[in-house]
């Protein structure tokens, strides 16, 4: 007998191997191995008449083993297995490959179902290294063969007919025993399956509309929870109490009129919405989305300014080091005139600008730095990277956090931060994050349903547009042509390449062989400092560079010392380089749209028309469908939503590090269903917001809270 916690390792077939294998696709329970569920099925369900076997084809045949022996090649070296199978309408030959054991598994006589492809040599037909199982009698429950087959997803060495051996047992076991974790309610008006039936559906259905509507319960339910777990938190927040600041109108606008530029009409109302909300004594929980360039850090410092003046501390998070410097010198310029104390603390760097001193950086020590910062009216703005909420990190009034880039991960480091509070106030800070990645409707009903959303749906006026070309690999020389004139006449140009280095060991790209041929920074570097523009100022920067290169590397490009910066995907976001004019992206079919559109917005923030050249190898037609919407639109919201379409929303979001269950993602397109399991949450919250009367609901959720790293 086996419990749904059970380790794997404790189950009759699983031994050390295959328990590290599981653990690598991240199954350690028997309740992870229930829920792996298949990717695709193969049908099998038919049977076909030997004598109507076509060549090329895959097809499944029964029928009694006439003659099976094993010979070895001398020739090649290995083992061939051949047998005759035999049914009422004829006989086939069947080879299998270095498989010698078989012949003390399958003999003469026995009864067999083979599923595999047809071939075609001068003997004759013949079916290659065929799935095999044997039938015993007219009741005999078939796996692997004859029927609808589950196709899982594997690792090296864990096959799905290992997983169908293994999980198929634990099936009966369950079916009956899984207590329901939908309420019937929400069964009965969407007609859902029982969570048994589902699972038996889901793994070895009798049918393929039968597959579908068991993974139609789990989508619907892995949703539901999804759509649960972010609206318990928005009515947790609700009862918490926060710091209210009073919207000081005069300052704010002394702020907007001391501006370099006028602010558009979206952030006047995104900075609105934000300062009425910290002026409520409940939490703020925002999300500030805006296109590349669109100006949130603007609307972001009229917020920690507000704060400042009331008296409250900001924490402002981003998500590298380079990025936080940036915002740090851009912070430190915008509140110079306004008195305030602005800190930056990243792993290795300690800085602080005095009001004593407005705009000029003081080293400071990080002991000074975090005492001053524990005091409350020492700091005002601490500006940094994870290190803001490591333990030492004090603060004595922190009211407002503002996370760049991690809009996401806002409710667990908020709730770090708050920790992080020296008196221990019983206030929890206003949550201000920021993206510049638009986020589809569907994505936003769900994983930010407990956030309130500010657009920038507007760029600053005078913007130019940036020209957008597919380059062809005949046309790559015209292309550097055209970057090397760009360069004499004064400007800059980014080289964006997937990977770091080539494995030094085979001359392949790390990773998978799929990359094998895509372009690598370092090699890039190389060629064009070398060969293509030898008289130019190439310089490359990576995530492995050491703190103090990549910034001095940064500060180069931006003072102009720098021509060409052969660069990773390090310079997605955040990097402002006025004078730059050209993005290059080699392997630009390895990248998302939301990516390129990023890459893309690192120019075109001067005066000069500027230009984003997609070079790729692949004819794919996904390829060209997704570049040329790139090409062709410059709206971020539109090429979100394009992306979404295209590639799905794993690889829009990288859903690895989301840990979102598969069946949830996948379902992230189907608006309709999203705002089904919405509704259905809402409606289970709205009568019973602590689910009191739902005892294994509530259980459920915790622990697909713990699952899903949704904060």
């Amino acid at each position: 007998m086996y419990y749904l916690f059970t380790p794997v390792e404790k189950l009759s077939g699983v031994g050390p191997v295959f328990q590290r294998k599981l653990k690598r696709m991240g199954i350690k329970t028997v309740e992870d191995l229930l829920w792996h569920l298949p990717s695709r099925y193969e049908d099998f369900s038919k049977l076909a008449p030997i004598a109507k076997v076509k060549a090329g084809e895959k097809c499944c045949v029964a029928g009694k083993i006439l003659e099976i022996k094993t010979a070895k090649t001398w020739k090649r070296k290995m083992f061939v297995t051949q047998a005759i199978i035999e049914d009422e309408s004829g006989a086939i030959k069947v080879v299998w490959f270095n498989q010698p054991y078989l012949t003390k598994t399958l003999k003469d006589g026995d009864r067999v179902c083979l599923t595999g492809k047809a071939d075609w040599d001068k003997d004759g037909f013949y079916i290659s290294g065929p799935a095999y199982e044997k039938i015993y009698d007219e009741n005999t429950d078939l796996t692997h063969t004859g029927r609808i087959v589950p196709v899982y997803p594997e690792t090296e060495g864990l096959s799905s007919r290992w997983l169908r051996f293994i999980i198929k047992p634990l099936l009966k076991q369950f079916q009956r025993a899984l207590p329901e974790t939908l309420p019937l309610s929400v069964l009965k008006e969407h007609n859902l399956m029982p969570i048994g039936q589902a699972l038996v559906n889901a793994h070895f259905p009798d049918s393929l509309p039968e597959a579908e509507k068991a993974k139609e319960r789990f989508a619907f339910e892995e949703l539901f929870f999804i759509s649960l777990f972010v609206l318990r938190e928005r009515s947790l927040l609700a009862n918490e109490r926060a710091a209210a600041a009073p919207m000081n109108l005069a300052l704010v606008q002394r702020f907007v009129k001391m501006l370099p530029f006028k602010l558009t009409d979206a952030q006047k109302k995104s900075a609105w919405q934000i300062l009425k909300d910290l002026e409520k004594p409940r939490p703020m929980n925002r999300l500030l989305e805006g296109d590349v360039g669109s100006g949130k850090t603007v609307v972001a410092s009229i917020a920690a300014l507000n704060m400042a003046k009331a008296g409250y501390q900001t924490a402002f998070m981003a998500p590298t080091e380079i990025l936080a410097k940036q915002h740090f010198q851009s912070l430190g310029k915008l509140l110079a005139p306004f008195g305030l104390n602005v800190g930056l603390l990243t792993g290795k760097t300690d800085k602080f600008i005095s009001k004593k001193l407005p705009g000029e950086p003081i080293e400071i020590s990080r002991k000074k730095l975090l005492e001053m910062t524990s005091k409350g009216e020492g700091i005002d703005i601490l500006i940094g990277t994870q290190a803001l909420i490591q333990d030492k990190v004090k603060f004595g009034n922190l009211a407002l956090v503002v996370l760049d880039e991690q809009h996401r991960f806002g409710v667990e480091q908020r709730s770090k931060l708050c920790q992080r509070q020296k008196n221990q106030q019983s206030i929890v800070p206003h949550l201000l994050s920021m993206t510049a990645t638009p986020i589809p409707r569907t994505l936003a009903l769900t994983i930010y349903g407990d956030l309130d959303i500010s657009l920038l749906d507007e760029l600053p006026k005078g913007r130019k547009k940036i020209i957008t070309k597919i380059v062809a690999p005949a046309n790559r020389q015209k292309a550097y042509d055209f970057i090397g004139e760009q360069i004499k006449k004064g400007r800059q140009a980014f080289v964006i390449c997937p990977r770091i280095d080539k494995d030094k060991k085979n001359g392949k790209t790390k990773s998978a062989l799929s990359w094998a041929e895509v372009k690598a920074v370092k090699e890039e570097y190389e060629k064009l400092s070398r060969e293509i523009f030898p008289e130019l100022n190439v310089e490359m920067l990576h995530g492995q560079l050491g703190v103090k290169e990549k910034e001095k590397i940064m500060k180069d490009f931006s003072r102009g010392k720098i021509d060409v910066l052969v660069s990773t995907s390090v310079i997605e976001v955040g990097i402002d380089i006025p004078n730059a004019s050209v993005m290059m992206v080699e392997g630009a079919d390895r990248f998302g749209l939301a990516q390129l559109h990023q890459f893309r917005g690192r120019v075109g923030r001067g005066p000069h028309q500027s230009f984003c050249f997609l070079f790729t190898d692949s004819s794919a037609k996904k390829t060209s469908q997704r570049l040329n919407a790139l090409v062709n639109t410059e709206d971020g919201f539109k090429l979100a939503e394009k992306d979404l379409t295209i590639r799905g929303p794993g690889d829009f979001f990288g859903v690895r590090q989301w840990g979102i269950p598969d069946m949830a993602m996948a379902s992230l397109t189907d608006l309709k269903l999203v705002e089904k399991t919405r509704e259905a949450a809402k409606e289970i919250l709205t009568g019973d917001p602590f689910l009191k009367n739902y005892p294994l609901l509530c259980q459920r959720a915790e622990r697909f809270r713990q699952r899903v790293h949704l904060e």
